[in-house]
């Protein structure tokens, strides 16, 4: 039987793809902030201080994470990369969004038409049970399922 875990939908989507998995709290203004600036074609993760995502392609997959973490520009930048069309294709929440990405993606799905998908509170096993590089699916009721 395939891992299954069922969160609270955000910003609902469908996708079926690879993820990267953040087993500490994403600093976004770290992670986001010299691709952006950059005017990148992509998001290379640029956080040092996170050896999950570091030097990892972010752009188009799904970001499983606990939470994001860092200062108070964290919601300007999850929206600043969906204007730019270079952002996750999801973010994943063990635990409850915080607020500042969750101004982030409300802003990127009304403002920008992003399609970036958020579901939280899927519990901590999730960062365990699948690992950067699996395929997950992501269905609109909020279910994301281990694929291999």
């Amino acid at each position: 039987m395939a891992k299954e875990f069922k969160g609270r939908v955000i910003c609902k989507g469908n996708y079926t793809g690879e993820c990267v998995v953040s087993r500490q709290g994403l600093n976004t203004l770290a992670t986001f902030q010299k691709s952006a600036l950059k005017n990148a074609k992509k998001i290379i993760g640029s956080d040092q201080n996170n050896p999950d995502v570091y030097g990892k392609n972010l752009t188009g997959v799904a970001l499983i994470l606990p939470q994001t973490i860092g200062s108070t520009t964290g919601g300007l930048v999850i929206q600043t990369v969906c204007q730019m069309g270079i952002n996750p294709a999801a973010l994943l929440f063990s635990e409850e969004i915080d607020s500042l990405a969750a101004s982030g993606v409300i802003l990127a799905k009304n403002w920008e038409n992003s399609n970036i998908i958020a579901i939280d509170k899927l519990g901590s096993d999730i960062l365990t049970q699948i690992k950067t590089g699996d395929i997950i699916s992501i269905s609109e009721d909020g279910t994301v399922s281990l694929v291999n």
